[in-house]
């Protein structure tokens, strides 16, 4: 497989590790519950009736091999995470920190194309200022009066709008090389089924491979 398969796999190995903890945390799957009337003890002629509460989940009486289906999924994942390792090892680039590099270069980039769509404007709003003044008895008072309210850009433009195009070159230059290398770099690793495969199908080729 290729590394974007191996991607893919891992996705996958992570989402059936989920599920089977949701299956271990659940109490009402790892525990049995019997309920059992003394009827006996009050009434000799009765005898006692025990109840068995139905589990929740369709797991709950193949806990153990749950269990270790779980232990299984972390294995194949420890062993998938070293092979592509390996091959990203034998790349020519470090795809971990040029991914890290990428990341903050689209974020200054998104920050830098907000300033450069950024204008200058100006409104007036009506009786939104106040001051003070006498009045003919010799009284201070307060009056409105509008407010000429400007806003303008405290960068160069050109220079913001320069780096821009150099970040977004780079990231697209970047995002190209690493996609191309997630689908030529080999992972040498099996799947142990099918990446299409839900929780019960992989449960049970897990099974079928242990017997």
């Amino acid at each position: 497989m290729n590394l974007k398969e191996a991607f893919r796999c891992q996705n996958k190995l992570q989402s059936l590790m989920y599920d089977a903890e949701e299956i271990l945390r659940n109490r009402a799957n790892i525990t049995k519950v019997t309920s059992t009337n003394l009827r006996h003890k009050v009434m000799p002629e009765m005898t006692d009736e025990t109840v068995v509460e139905i589990p929740e989940s369709e797991y709950s009486g193949r806990i153990t091999d749950v269990a270790l289906f779980l232990v299984f999924l972390l294995e194949a994942k420890t062993a998938l995470a070293a092979a592509i390792r390996k091959s990203k090892d034998q790349l020519d680039i470090d795809m971990d920190s040029e991914t890290g590099l990428n990341s903050a270069r689209q974020r200054i980039a998104g920050i830098f194309r907000t300033m450069n769509s950024l204008r200058a404007s100006e409104q007036t709003i009506a009786n939104g200022g106040t001051g003070y003044r006498f009045n003919a008895d010799g009284n201070q008072v307060t009056y409105r009066c509008d407010v000429r309210r400007v806003t303008s850009i405290n960068f160069d433009r050109n220079v913001i709008r320069a780096e821009l195009g150099k970040l977004d070159r780079a990231a697209d230059e970047t995002s190209a090389k690493l996609d191309l290398c997630t689908v030529t770099a080999a992972v040498d690793y099996a799947p142990p089924f099918d990446v299409n495969a839900d929780f019960a199908d992989a449960f049970e080729t897990y099974l079928k491979s242990r017997s």
